[in-house]
């Protein structure tokens, strides 16, 4: 059997989103799970994943570019971001402030580290965030207390162009400041989709990505139990939450020779 991570991102994004992934994990059929916490939900959302201490990674969700990091007033559109931490224009002291900042409110509801860190629309790995987030990592937590970070680098042959742009954001430089600061990694992605297909579509490209899965992978999905009026991808949401919460997952996990597992029982520390 291969360990694979399967880690669903937006926790507390919405209600059916945060119910939704606890039911999931309740059933064994996820293994990690990134929270949005600039959303005025995480209070209480945390609440509801108490009883899964221990039993999957509860991790964070750097975000820079949702609704929420928008309100906020630090946040920006993706074009625009992607733009500006390639220019100069991300200021390093306001970048650091906001990473810490968001690991603060992560703590003060979860009352302990993050397992992981990743970030929405994979904004981990930008120029500018990358840097900030793995010296406040390396500062802030003591050896072998560390989150593990998501590096976003999809699989041989998956994800298409947008696979492509995604790791072309900086997923060999992340892993490359990890390794010098001994920070565990996630080190390929799968999961990457265009939130199109229909249920039978979703079926097929799990299959694929559970079979072609290498050890230690980490999957992404955004499953939710309904689908939110203002939510884009809702519909592709209670899609994956269907199929996730099915025989048929079972069956695949079994047909490609997966267990789900922790990130923090099988990513060792960089060295």
């Amino acid at each position: 059997m291969k360990s694979v991570i399967l880690c669903a991102d937006d926790y507390a994004l919405n209600p059916s989103v945060s119910h939704g992934i606890v039911a999931l994990a309740e059933a064994g059929r996820l293994s990690a799970t990134s929270v949005m916490v600039l959303s005025p939900r995480w209070a209480q959302d945390a609440v509801l994943l108490t009883p899964l201490r221990g039993r999957i990674d509860v991790g964070l969700h750097l975000d820079w570019t949702s609704e929420f990091a928008l309100a906020d007033g630090h946040g920006a559109p993706l074009g625009a971001l992607m733009r500006r931490s390639w220019w100069p224009g991300l200021k390093p002291t306001q970048v650091s402030a906001e990473v810490q900042r968001q690991l603060d409110r992560f703590e003060q509801h979860w009352g302990a580290p993050p397992d992981h860190v990743d970030g929405h629309q994979h904004v981990q790995q930008f120029p500018g965030l990358r840097q900030a987030l793995i010296s406040i990592l390396a500062q802030r937590y003591p050896s072998g207390c560390r989150p593990y970070l998501r590096v976003s680098r999809p699989v041989a042959r998956q994800g298409g162009l947008k696979g492509r742009v995604i790791a072309a954001m900086g997923a060999a430089a992340l892993q490359r400041l990890a390794k010098a600061q001994g920070l565990a990694v996630a080190p390929f992605l799968s999961g990457i989709d265009d939130f199109q297909s229909d249920l039978a579509g979703y079926a097929h490209s799990m299959a694929g990505w559970l079979t072609e899965a290498p050890e230690g992978c980490l999957i992404m999905c955004h499953p939710a139990q309904a689908a939110e009026p203002d939510d884009e991808i809702g519909q592709a949401r209670v899609r994956e939450w269907t199929y996730l919460s099915s025989p048929a997952f079972v069956a695949a996990l079994r047909q490609a020779g997966v267990q789900l597992v922790r990130g923090q029982k099988v990513l060792a520390p960089s060295l």
